[in-house]
């Protein structure tokens, strides 16, 4: 390859998706990946794709919805690119509600979506009535069509070869650093970001989540409090996650995965009996700020970071590479100001729903 235009560091999503978003632009792209390709939380199984709830709207909502609204299209060329399926499909999201008070909050929601979701997708209180519905105290749950799903075991392979196909190298191990280089590198880059700046910016949050054989491949993926339920499009629903502050070891499984699933059963009966093929456990870069970290690495002139996807990586991944790509490609700033790497040296921001 002749000398690239930039280097990435990192073979997560976020890492994957500025390399697809700079190939796009006619660049010429090295990822260097030290392990392997989705070693960290990109190596999961759920796939989530889904939406913060419409309301106090602010710019990380609406980056968010951005980049969910342009899902569809985005891993729509991933898979043409690449000649590999990836699981996605937008299929919507059911969550119960536990309450009257629960049901008159949905529904004043429904307003806002109608707004700030511009009328491209909606947010509905239905009854709970139908196959792979979960159990409902009121008998009635959300329905919004903005959310989707893809499979990470099968969209992170796709997105290496759409890379490839457009020209792009993909190293694993060590490779030279050439142009501007951004750092995508996870857990491991929220510590050396906060060795170098000389306070915490971040830290992984372990997860542990399962895949059972259960098809429920056209169904929307079910919300509970702590709780996925998403059906994948081979055939199989994965179930998850924990979110662990304190362990031992970052990449096993144990009770607490149990503990899921059976709250999983209890809020869906149809996955009684359903055989446990995966159960997969690994640590999720999550900054400060809650936000992902995007932009310059403060004093390292040439350097940028693209991190901090905790829970919500896919789903943000395709503005996340837009923009990055945009920034160093061609000088133009259009992140959030929370998403900056200085935010995430204040206060810890609040947590939202």
């Amino acid at each position: 390859m002749a000398t690239p235009d930039l280097t990435i560091r990192g073979g997560g999503i976020f890492g994957l998706a500025v390399a697809w978003a700079a190939v796009r632009r006619g660049a010429k792209v090295r990822l260097i990946e030290s392990a392997r390709i989705g070693a960290g939380s990109s190596g999961g199984v759920v796939g989530a794709l889904s939406p913060h709830v419409p309301e106090q709207w602010n710019e990380k909502k609406a980056f968010q919805f951005e980049s969910l609204a342009m899902g569809e299209a985005w891993w729509a060329a991933v898979a043409d690119a690449s000649g590999l399926p990836t699981g996605y499909d937008r299929l919507g999201r059911f969550q119960p509600l536990a309450d009257a008070r629960a049901v008159d909050h949905a529904r004043a929601r429904a307003e806002e979506a109608r707004t700030l979701w511009q009328g491209r997708f909606s947010w509905e209180v239905v009854p709970a009535g139908g196959d792979f519905m979960p159990e409902s105290p009121t008998g009635l749950v959300i329905h919004d069509t903005l959310t989707a799903r893809l499979n990470p075991r099968l969209a992170v392979p796709a997105l290496v070869q759409a890379i490839r196909a457009q020209g792009g190298e993909i190293l694993i191990g060590e490779g030279e650093e050439a142009g501007p280089v951004v750092w995508a590198t996870g857990v491991a880059g929220l510590e050396a970001l906060s060795q170098d700046l000389g306070k915490p910016v971040g830290n992984g949050v372990k997860g542990q989540a399962m895949v059972v054989a259960l098809d429920a491949r056209d169904r929307p993926q079910v919300f509970g409090p702590g709780l996925l339920i998403v059906p994948h499009a081979d055939g199989t629903t994965a179930v998850g996650s924990t979110a662990e502050k304190d362990w031992t070891a970052p990449d096993t499984t144990d009770a607490q995965l149990d503990e899921v699933h059976a709250r999983a059963v209890a809020l869906c009966p149809w996955l009684e009996g359903a055989p446990v093929l995966t159960r997969w456990a690994g640590l999720r870069p999550r900054a400060r700020s809650l936000a992902p970290m995007l932009g310059e690495w403060p004093g390292r002139p040439g350097q940028y970071v693209a991190n901090g996807g905790f829970k919500i990586g896919f789903g943000m991944a395709p503005k996340v590479g837009e923009v990055m790509a945009a920034l160093v490609l061609e000088g133009r700033d259009e992140i959030p100001e929370s998403f900056r790497v200085e935010a995430s040296l204040k206060k810890k921001g609040k947590a939202e729903e």
